[in-house]
């Protein structure tokens, strides 16, 4: 276990340059005397290794010092493989280095890790966007991601969903996210942080450092966390997403054809509050959370004659108002 703390101490400092003990400590969960103990087991061993003291110091490798690639384990070798997503990284125009950096760890691999790695990347695929969408075309994302790296602000002309619907914003692009095969880049614009989809940049300007309009480099906030950001940003969609509850009425067939049709929170309504239908056997009501009227409309009607919605009332006229439309349509013969 301190074996392998010690490499990951070591490994934190090559990739990252300096730290300070604390910083340390958080990333290795440990305590800080920890940390300081570690340090001099590391200058024991011969580890070219120093720390400078004040606000501005802490822990850093020699300049030019490298760990070679040793202590990788099987599982390490398989994860790391496993990670890599050849599809993402080429639309990044980053599909020759990923492959050219496998190819290096794979030659400083021993030959049993090398075929284990080799057998993850024969027998598991990721193929991140769904069925019913091949994902993004985002023809600026190889310009958006240079900008991420290189810290350097874009113009673009954006479009959006709301009047004006074209509009050019200045992006101090932090990062970038794929969601279920859709790229998104979160950027600082006028002093706020928001999310943009990158297929709906129309135009797209790298700033240059003579541009008299803005500074062409930016600063990323020492606070700013990509994840955490993201993972906020999602709370807060799928909380928005929910306006209501609706009543339902639910055959055995319409339950089996839940987890095909709806979303998970829905599926996981139904099995928290589902009791026997006294009317019909078999059946049973439940509440569900729904988004929109006009969503749940069309939800519903995926379900055909396996649901009924008993509430709200303007739910179930609008799905009846829908199938006397249909039963016209397919009655009339003509």
């Amino acid at each position: 276990m301190r074996a392998s703390r010690l490499v990951s101490l070591l490994l934190l400092l090559q990739t990252r340059g300096r730290m300070t003990a604390q910083q340390l400590a958080d990333e290795l969960e440990v305590s800080v005397r920890t940390i300081y103990r570690d340090v001099e087991s590391l200058h024991e061993a011969g580890i070219p290794l120093y720390g400078d003291a004040g606000p501005a110091g802490g822990y850093q490798l020699l300049d030019g010092y490298r760990t070679r690639l040793t202590g990788l384990s099987a599982n390490e070798a398989e994860a790391m493989f496993l990670a890599a997503l050849p599809g993402p990284a080429a639309e990044l125009g980053l599909g020759s280095v990923m492959a050219a950096a496998q190819l290096k760890v794979k030659a400083a691999m021993p030959p049993e890790l090398a075929d284990r790695s080799g057998r993850i990347q024969e027998r598991f695929l990721l193929d991140a966007p769904g069925w019913y969408d091949d994902g993004d075309t985002s023809p600026f994302l190889p310009a958006v991601a240079e900008a991420v790296w290189n810290q350097r602000r874009i113009r673009v002309l954006y479009r959006r969903w709301t009047e004006p619907t074209e509009v050019v914003r200045t992006l101090a692009p932090y990062g970038i996210v794929l969601k279920t095969g859709k790229w998104y880049a979160v950027a600082e614009s006028a002093g706020r942080i928001n999310t943009y989809r990158v297929n709906q940049i129309l135009e797209l300007t790298a700033l240059e450092d003579d541009d008299a309009d803005a500074d062409s480099r930016f600063e990323r906030p020492d606070d700013f966390n990509l994840n955490s950001y993201w993972a906020r940003q999602v709370a807060e969609f799928r909380a928005r997403l929910v306006q209501g509850d609706a009543l339902i009425r639910l055959s055995p067939a319409g339950r089996q054809r839940l987890e095909e049709v709806m979303a998970a929170d829905v599926v996981k309504a139904v099995d928290t509050t589902a009791e026997d239908d006294c009317e019909r056997e078999g059946w049973v009501k439940a509440t569900v959370p729904i988004e929109s009227l006009t969503h749940a409309h069309g939800q519903f009607l995926s379900l055909g004659a396996g649901v009924e919605v008993l509430a709200p009332t303007v739910l179930r006229e609008r799905i009846a108002e829908t199938a006397a439309g249909l039963a016209r349509m397919y009655g009339d013969g003509s």
